[in-house]
């Protein structure tokens, strides 16, 4: 693998449970330094493609690589390059955490002469240095998710894949989680999923979103939650009746109007929001227009928009067009 060469690449990747097509022809790529949401409404395919990528499900068809290794046909390889957290976490409970990783670095085979450093290192990273001769059973979730995180971080690899890292944690345990995994995308590349889509926005730089089994967006954070390429919501407001305005908005292309509140609740005025396709040229002309109709703008303001509302759009437009 040269320095040029993503960390990871997925090409085509396809599965189907029975009748249910889970992926669907998945393509992306991901470069080293990046930190990746991978996201999606529940039933989306985003732990199937994390479970592919991780060697733990086979595709029906495509491929893919981590660190140049192919995850099919080197799996121990690939492995090697990553550290894998699953959402629900499994770990034996009766073990202290001391064991469990002196267990865990066994387990992957790596040399007994580096155990006690490896273990040194990870226990320093994530904390765990209070509970470390304590039974993880004994052990708060957060902990428990700490050690968890332990053991992907022993073989030290370039890339982490965490599954809801946050989930079940309280407010605090979030916020410690949080600011580790921000730590740790300073060094690694770190692909993860969370429901918690504020969580993406304060840790991810870029979004890979997939609803029923394909790509649906893909791309920096801020362009995400800026619009999708020259697409607007656009907010207006003219003096004049709303009937005039719904006119001027139909004839501009616009979609998906929704008529708003009257600016400092003044009777003379009409506002709306709707969707523009044209970027800052349909401002422009709808700002033209609206003047030739005689109707004076007393607002014409394209809107920015958090990721939340941008995956609302992304997955009802789907739903829409199955």
């Amino acid at each position: 693998m040269s320095s040029s060469d993503p960390l990871v690449r997925a090409e085509g990747l396809s599965k189907s449970y029975g009748p249910v097509r889970a992926l669907a022809e998945a393509s992306f790529t991901i470069p080293a330094g990046q930190v990746v949401g991978l996201l999606g409404p529940n039933g989306a395919g985003k732990t199937t493609a994390m479970k592919i990528l991780t060697g733990y499900l086979a595709a029906d068809a495509g491929r893919a690589w981590v660190a140049g290794h192919e995850v099919a046909a080197e799996p121990l390889a690939a492995k090697r390059c990553l550290g894998y957290l699953p959402e629900n976490n499994p770990l034996y409970l009766e073990m202290r955490v001391a064991d469990f990783l002196a267990f865990a670095h066994a387990a992957r085979g790596l040399p007994r002469s580096r155990r006690r450093r490896d273990i040194d290192r990870v226990v320093v990273r994530t904390g765990l240095e209070p509970v470390f001769r304590r039974p993880l059973g004994e052990c708060s979730k957060g902990y428990r998710q700490r050690a968890g995180l332990a053991q992907a971080l022993l073989h030290d690899p370039p890339l982490l894949v965490l599954d809801e890292p946050t989930n079940g944690l309280d407010p605090n345990q979030v916020v410690e989680m949080r600011r580790l995994i921000r730590e740790l995308g300073e060094t690694k590349t770190v692909i993860l999923t969370s429901h918690v889509l504020p969580e993406v926005e304060q840790l991810a730089g870029r979004v890979i979103l997939i609803h029923r089994g394909r790509i649906v967006a893909d791309g920096p954070l801020e362009g995400l939650r800026g619009g999708l390429g020259d697409r607007l919501i656009v907010r207006v407001a003219v003096r004049g009746p709303s009937g005039r305005l719904r006119r001027l908005l139909a004839a501009a292309g616009a979609r998906a109007v929704r008529e708003r509140p009257r600016p400092f609740g003044d009777p003379g005025l009409a506002a709306a929001e709707a969707e523009l396709d044209g970027g800052a040229e349909a401002l422009e002309a709808l700002a033209a227009a609206a003047a030739a109709a005689g109707l004076p703008l007393v607002e014409l303001a394209p809107q920015g928009h958090d990721l939340e509302s941008t995956f609302r759009r992304l997955t009802a437009g789907e739903e829409a067009a199955a």
